[in-house]
């Protein structure tokens, strides 16, 4: 299987302006909650969220970044996303599709929100060069996946499990329930 076709997200965006409920489902509060709560460092010199949606997460984790890159490939999810993060003067949302618009910054904090899965074995990896190459040492990873059925290249376990797998990420925390996986690596490498 190949990664998932970037029409799909245009056409989820367009049938519906929140598809997956980040604002209304109390999965995704209690879950974003957690992701926050994850951070081991109270502040971050410099975050980045690629597949940020609408921001809602985005909006969270704004407050613990002295400066929070948001990006997504969907322009009405941008749209969102920026009138969300308005009020935000560190915070930057652009349009960027990765791995190609991957940014040349230096980050002490990547944020893999729901966005790994959609990648293939053969692309995730690729994914996870551009991470480590875009961070220090002591840098954090997050990654936060849902564990059910899906179509997607990957499951949320497969996808942590390849994360892991790269040898310049050490995982220091991990927080497994049925619906979600939830993983902070530590760069080591």
């Amino acid at each position: 299987m190949t990664s998932t076709d970037r029409q799909y997200f245009r056409d989820m965006y367009a049938a519906n302006n929140d598809p997956w409920k980040f604002e209304t489902s109390s999965y995704e509060r209690r879950k974003y909650a957690l992701t926050v709560d994850t951070l081991t460092k109270e502040r971050y010199h410099s975050a980045f969220e690629p597949g940020c949606s609408i921001g809602v997460l985005s909006e969270l984790l704004a407050p613990r970044c002295e400066r929070l890159l948001v990006t997504d490939i969907v322009p009405s999810a941008l749209a969102q996303a920026t009138h969300r993060l308005e009020r935000y003067e560190n915070v930057v949302v652009e349009r960027r599709a990765i791995p190609e618009s991957w940014p040349n910054d230096t980050f002490d904090l990547i944020v893999l929100s729901e966005i790994a899965y959609y990648f293939d074995a053969e692309s995730l990896p690729d994914i996870l060069s551009l991470v480590v190459r875009s961070t220090a040492r002591e840098a954090h990873v997050l990654g936060v996946h849902w564990r059910g059925e899906t179509d997607y290249p990957l499951t949320g376990d497969a996808a942590h499990e390849v994360i892991n797998s790269n040898n310049n990420l050490r995982r220091i925390v991990r927080h497994l329930e049925d619906d979600f996986v939830l993983d902070l690596w530590e760069r080591v490498g």
